[in-house]
């Protein structure tokens, strides 16, 4: 039995993992704020996931943890979570402490890349691209994460790509993440919105300039995603996941629609065959938490070996 825990701002999501890797259990627990809070609700949530799969923590062969922030995998340690309020803190080793068992901390979007990687049933290169408040990716190859020379592979939201833009939280001009980001796209709509980004898309189909206008920005910043990670990394596919991706099709088609376009412009990236390697994660998944689980194998097993 493995366990999977995708901390986000808001909630824990856990879910218990099988030996085929499925889904036994999954419970959901708030997360709160600070390094008390994050760790007893950790323990909290492994621990009523193992209870709902009916089995005890003695029988547990590993945890795996994905959380936002500059992660350590090493040594199991994060730092500046600044949405969970952490500084830095040696996760993993508090929680094995606790647990008994190997626990493995991943950067969420690496844990988020494995699991659609396992859902999808991908093989070769794969690289997620989560569209969620910001924009971040995260590689696999082969079913291992790549997480390039100092863990910042990926930070593709912070290259800037249009000159005239905004000011992103980095101090550039014009990032990525300022065009495709759900939480630039409901600052610039505006509104008390629960879905900010489904109502763009909402009333740009009701014939909405502004949402209009936002909505083609935000796909043109996806589709620029896409053709980045493609020219830089050669990836063979492309997993559009994220809070944006709930999107569903009509994300996905206008994204393809605009690499289309593209593709009509230029032979060579036509040649890429760009719109055929995009995918989206499969909906209603906990794809991190699932992710977060297989990262804790990897862990389980270098220390059996």
């Amino acid at each position: 039995m493995r366990l999977g825990l995708d901390i986000g701002g808001t909630k824990i999501d856990a879910v218990a993992l099988g030996d085929d890797a499925a889904v036994l259990a999954r419970v959901r627990v708030a997360t709160g704020f600070g390094p008390d809070a994050v760790v007893r609700n950790a323990l909290s949530a492994a621990l009523q996931a193992a209870e709902a799969a009916e089995v005890s923590v003695a029988a547990l062969t590993s945890v795996g943890i994905g959380i936002p922030g500059i992660v350590d995998a090493t040594a199991g340690v994060v730092r500046h979570a600044v949405n969970l309020g952490l500084g830095e803190l040696a996760l993993g080793p508090i929680l094995s402490e606790h647990l008994g068992v190997p626990v493995r901390v991943e950067n969420d979007v690496n844990a988020a890349s494995l699991g659609a990687f396992h859902l999808l049933g991908l093989a070769g290169s794969m690289a997620y691209l989560n569209l969620g408040t910001g924009v971040a990716a995260g590689f696999v190859n082969d079913g291992s994460v790549w997480r390039g020379a100092r863990g910042t592979a990926g930070e593709i939201g912070h290259i800037p790509i249009d000159p005239a833009g905004e000011r992103c939280a980095c101090g550039q001009i014009g990032c990525l993440e300022t065009l495709a980001g759900g939480g630039w796209v409901a600052r610039k709509w505006g509104g008390e919105a629960e879905l900010p980004v489904l109502e763009v898309f909402d009333a740009a189909d009701a014939g909405d300039e502004r949402a209009v206008a936002l909505r083609d920005e935000l796909v043109g910043g996806a589709a620029a995603a896409v053709r980045i990670l493609v020219l830089t990394a050669d990836v063979e596919t492309v997993v559009i996941g994220g809070g944006v991706s709930n999107i569903g099709a009509r994300l996905l088609d206008r994204v393809c629609a605009s690499l289309d376009e593209l593709a009509r412009g230029s032979q060579f990236l036509g040649s890429l065959e760009l719109p055929s390697r995009v995918r989206l994660v499969p909906p209603g998944q906990p794809v991190a938490a699932i992710g977060a689980a297989l990262a804790g194998v990897a862990e389980s097993e270098a220390i059996g070996a």
